[in-house]
């Protein structure tokens, strides 16, 4: 038995109680141990308002992810007729599942691992109005491991105590709470505590927004409680602790643990996101008239008189005559390159490029010495002209031209452009944006006519975190493992969190049981592009990190990999809150969902976006004299305001 362990049995309450300096602010409170807070209703209808449309109204939502999934599903159900255009084949976004081969199975795809959290409380209400709450299991519990030998395992289980007391049962459960190093007397930690605990909208913002986690955390910060929680809790943001405001940082952990009466324990999906999540939201939409068009490329948008008159778009392949700006990348000096992620292009001289994402796919293929290109996923192979020399691929890589270049970024066009139809235009009474950050920025670019100046700079000013990657493996053997299916991870030099796919979702627990194989899922939230320039290097990192993570692993076969790697979510960095753009614009007719808006009350990662599109509902429903939507937030301030 360990000393931690010795010692935490005699540890009381108070004596924890004590530890964190919080004693007078449990007995102040007058907070009782056993009394659980609910959920806070935002803005809450005072009016008895009809719920449903008595006349006929039309809505475009372009972007099917969660935030316009959510907002398609609400207006459909109130009478909407909506059309809900996406770019993508696959509906869902960064939660959208695709069918791969593995040998002579079939398995569903997806971005990654998603833990759905118990306050998640607006998506979960949709999960309850659908009746697919079978579609989500209890994890149970979820651990942080540490690579360096400094920390034990963390482990954090279901609970029902608000702060200060969900603080007291994590120094009690802790076997590293003598090493957080906070001190009350000392008045940075005393600083820290009060910001981490007295979350507040707008203040904390108006004083910690310009400041960046890492250097917040710079000088006379508590080490072991950066290291234990600040540093893998900030990246679980999907935003590097040097590019991310303290004040998001601060409404993170607001919102996933210091107002959040629910505990961290999560569920995930039995099945994909989409068999699980997206494909019934989707089924709703259909069945009450609602139109989803994927493989739909907006053209142009046309603006006049402070509202949006139409919005043309053409469907079929992403092969379309609608040019896009991509940015320079400079990591990668083998060449003039393009974009990043799985979104990379190469010049093959002055006007022409060459997309570099694999038709198989979709891996970035990487330039050989005799000038063609390979897979490093799948093994494809392809000439200097990006034809298709060996599979799985079966089609050429894209080429494109460029018809106009500024200092760091070319405009380009399909060489060959494919659609299936002509143009269409929809002329509805409300539009909804609910792209990505780089979908969206390139939706502005298409406006024309008529185009509010003061929307369009803000939309310019969002950010893109660094990228992120995931490396899926399918391997030849199983093996022991005593922490949580998912984990998190800190100290690697890529890796952030680990999932064992077979003991999760129905699909891989099947083929596990037939085969006694494991399928094993690391996760890179925010990696650095110099130090992983290609995906070459990130296949290799993940692979060498999977072996040291599970070392029963070592000599096994991979008999499959799978790498997501893209550039695309919402960045946070400091001196973005106050020019962040918020769900209702300027522009009359049109409303803004993602989890990039600026959000009224605390929310995080999926709640976020989804709340997101629920409050783009809602501004419609007002504007119509309807009833809106219960949005639900946990506590939107912390209770320490001092």
């Amino acid at each position: 038995m360990s000393y931690f362990t010795d010692l935490s049995s005699l540890v009381s309450r108070r004596t924890a109680l004590k530890i964190m300096g919080v004693t007078v602010v449990g007995a102040g409170l007058g907070y009782s141990r056993f009394s659980k807070p609910q959920p806070t209703i935002y803005q809450p209808d005072r009016l008895d308002l009809p719920l449903h449309l008595d006349r006929q109204k039309t809505v475009c939502v372009v972007g099917a992810g969660l935030a316009g999934l959510a907002c398609a599903y609400e207006l459909t159900k109130r009478g909407f007729a909506v059309t809900l255009l996406e770019k993508s084949p696959n509906l869902g976004g960064k939660i959208a599942s695709w069918k791969i081969q593995v040998g002579e199975d079939e398995f569903m795809m997806e971005h990654g691992f998603h833990g759905f959290f118990p306050q998640y409380y607006n998506l979960k209400s949709i999960v309850e109005e659908l009746s697919i709450e079978e579609n989500f299991q209890s994890l149970e519990f979820y651990s942080v491991l540490f690579r360096k030998g400094e920390y034990q395992p963390e482990v954090f289980r279901p609970s029902h105590s608000a702060f200060p007391w969900n603080i007291v049962d994590l120094a009690i459960a802790s076997p590293n709470r003598f090493q957080w190093g906070i001190n009350l007397i000392n008045i940075k930690h005393l600083q820290v505590f009060q910001a981490i605990t007295g979350f507040r909208i707008p203040q904390t913002f108006k004083k910690y927004d310009a400041l960046s986690v890492a250097d917040w955390v710079a000088e006379d910060f508590p080490q072991g409680l950066y290291d234990l929680y600040f540093l893998p809790f900030a990246k679980s943001s999907l935003n590097a602790p040097d590019r991310l405001s303290v004040g998001e940082l601060l409404q993170f952990f607001h919102f996933y643990f210091f107002g959040n009466p629910e505990g961290l324990a999560f569920n995930g999906t039995r099945d994909d996101m989409g068999t699980s999540l997206v494909k019934p939201i989707a089924n709703f939409i259909r069945n009450h008239g609602g139109k989803i068009i994927p493989e739909a490329t907006v053209s142009k948008i046309q603006s006049q008189e402070g509202k949006i008159n139409s919005l043309t778009y053409q469907q079929g392949n992403l092969q379309t005559d609608v040019p896009f700006w991509v940015e320079g990348n400079k990591l990668l000096e083998d060449g003039e390159y393009y974009g990043a992620g799985d979104r990379l292009y190469l010049a093959t001289n002055e006007t022409e490029v060459l997309s570099l994402t694999c038709t198989h796919q979709g891996c970035s293929v990487h330039k050989q010495a005799d000038g063609g290109f390979l897979c490093p996923c799948h093994g494809a192979k392809y000439d200097a002209a990006g034809k298709v020399l060996q599979g799985p691929a079966k089609r050429d890589l894209a080429a494109f031209k460029i018809i106009e270049q500024q200092e760091n970024k070319v405009k380009l066009v399909a060489a060959n452009a494919i659609a299936d139809g002509e143009e269409i235009a929809i002329a509805a009474d409300y539009y909804i944006i609910a792209a990505d950050v780089p979908g969206t920025k390139h939706l502005f670019d298409l406006m024309q006519g008529d185009v509010n100046i003061n929307i369009g700079n803000k939309i310019q000013k969002l950010a893109v975190s660094d990228p992120f990657a995931v490396g899926r493996f399918w391997l030849d053997r199983d093996f022991s493992w005593e922490q949580s299916n998912f984990a998190s991870l800190s100290g690697y030099d890529l890796t952030d969190s680990i999932t064992l796919y077979h003991r999760i979702q129905n699909q891989f627990i099947e083929w596990s049981k037939r085969t006694g194989y494991s399928v094993v899922e690391l996760h890179a939230y925010c990696y650095k592009e110099k130090e992983f320039p290609t995906q070459e290097d990130l296949l290799a990192t993940f692979e060498r990190e999977l072996f040291e993570i599970v070392p029963e692993l070592q000599g096994a076969t991979i008999l499959h990999k799978e790498l997501v790697n893209q550039k695309n979510f919402s960045g946070y960095p400091p001196n973005s809150y106050r020019d962040r753009p918020e769900t209702k614009t300027e522009i009359n007719n049109l409303m803004l969902a993602g989890d990039w808006v600026k959000m009224p009350f605390p929310c995080g990662l999926m709640e976020r976006a989804v709340s997101s599109g629920l409050l783009a509902a809602n501004a419609i429903l007002q504007e119509e004299g309807l009833q809106r939507r219960s949005l639900l937030s946990v506590n939107p301030e912390g209770l320490l305001n001092i």
